[in-house]
């Protein structure tokens, strides 16, 4: 099997699938790893930290793989090449080994999102916000916000379909945010389920508008129901922006980063 790596990148997920490998479309982990099977010469699969929708983006993702043949001493070569070979919407920002144990996914203790609304016509964010106007209302919507901390069941914003064992999920915070002309959703949470994040945005958005209050988003968390939520907000806002590990996880960290810690 060989040492157990971390690799950390970042992507815009507008041309891909999401993150993980479909039969007919192009995703992140494909391209990743066609790279690094060229680089490495030998096949590599990466295990990320979870999936994304196709067209969601990420300023922060993890994932592990094991290699007999990269030797820890040469990582930052490893990233400096497949920074060349890879397109220009997928950056490698570091890998570093880690314990046989530590994993991408089921060693993480929290996840953060943030969700993008445009509020005024700005080209250069087409592709990665949510063109919205007139604005919402911010306080109505925080107050929402506020009411998902109180609660830890989510079903009515799960997928339909998912095959998940529960539905609860713990709300560390969520709060909303105006930024030079945008709009900012921001949740954190120990995990999130398929499409959680966009059927929360897309729910909060009908308060934003005036179309339901408070009492009636309280009572579409406790329907546990999906039909009785809003329309999932459009993929291109969101971003997974951090992942938070154990410290251990980063114990035989060399070179820039290893001061550093991961985005939350």
């Amino acid at each position: 099997m060989g040492q157990r790596y971390f690799i950390e990148l970042s992507f815009r997920g507008t041309e891909y699938c999401g993150w993980q490998i479909q039969p007919n479309a192009r995703s992140v982990q494909q391209t990743i790893e066609e790279a690094m099977a060229l680089l490495l010469k030998e096949k590599i699969r990466l295990t990320g930290a979870g999936r994304t929708d196709t067209g969601v983006h990420a300023s922060y993702f993890a994932a592990h793989f094991e290699s007999p043949s990269l030797k820890p001493g040469n990582t930052a070569e490893t990233v400096r090449k497949l920074n060349h070979m890879l397109p220009g919407d997928i950056a490698i920002s570091d890998i570093f080994p880690v314990n046989e144990k530590a994993h991408s996914r089921f060693s993480a203790r929290s996840r953060t999102y943030k969700y993008y609304i445009s509020i005024r016509k700005n080209p250069f964010r087409q592709d990665t916000s949510y063109h919205l106007y007139p604005p919402p209302d911010i306080d109505a919507m925080n107050l929402a916000a506020t009411e998902l901390i109180r609660h830890s069941d989510f079903s009515s914003f799960c997928r339909s379909n998912s095959n998940v064992k529960t539905h609860i999920c713990k709300i560390i915070s969520a709060s909303w945010k105006e930024h030079n002309g945008m709009v900012i959703f921001e949740i954190k949470a120990d995990r999130f389920l398929r499409n959680m994040v966009r059927a929360i945005v897309g729910t909060m958005l009908e308060l934003g508008r005036g179309r339901i209050n408070v009492a009636h988003f309280r009572d579409i968390i406790l329907a546990q129901d999906r039909q009785k939520a809003g329309t999932s907000a459009p993929a291109q806002g969101l971003f997974l922006t951090g992942i938070e590990y154990p410290e251990e996880i980063f114990e035989f960290r060399t070179g820039p980063h290893a001061a550093g810690r991961k985005p939350v």
